[in-house]
């Protein structure tokens, strides 16, 4: 017989997901709590009447806080690195455009 670890997520005494990692279920618990939060945010706009509609985007912005950080300036995009292999094909080029 095997022993297996769950960490469970709950709110309001409802199952919302399952995790075998407690890392992750820490991860997805504070993303419902930005969730909870960016719903009482748009609650404050009278945008947004649908209830159901309102609780969509506020799981799409926390879903994806990173992007939303980045659109609002509050976070830097990082910039892609070159693999070291392309850089330095790409010095010798340059290496030997200046020397013609």
């Amino acid at each position: 017989m095997a022993v297996i670890v769950k960490y469970v997520v709950e709110r309001n005494g409802e199952e919302k997901m399952t995790f075998t990692s407690k890392a992750e279920a820490d991860a997805y618990d504070k993303m419902l709590d930005m969730a909870d939060e960016l719903f009482e945010l748009l609650g404050k706009s009278e945008l947004l009447e649908d209830e159901g509609k309102k609780e969509d985007l506020a799981m799409f912005l926390a879903q994806n806080k990173e992007e939303v950080l980045y659109a609002l300036g509050a976070k830097r995009k990082p910039t892609p690195k070159k693999p070291k292999k392309v850089e330095a094909v790409e010095d010798a080029e340059e290496a030997q455009d200046d020397a013609a």
